[in-house]
């Protein structure tokens, strides 16, 4: 399994800030909850790679 393999699984995200003053990735797919946690400044680096991969492919 990689990053260009395809699966068919239906998966919900959420995106915002906690009461913890962190970043929250909240995934949850097939009854299973994968809640990530990152501070702004890694929150912030994410953020750039999601930016620079959505430019790599309209590239």
């Amino acid at each position: 399994m990689g990053i260009n393999t395809e699966r068919d699984i239906e998966a919900n995200m959420q995106i915002g800030p906690t009461d913890q003053g962190m970043v929250r990735i909240f995934i949850e797919a097939g009854g299973v909850e994968i809640p990530m946690d990152f501070t702004a400044e890694e929150a912030e680096e994410i953020a750039e790679e999601i930016r620079a991969a959505a430019a790599a492919v309209k590239a």
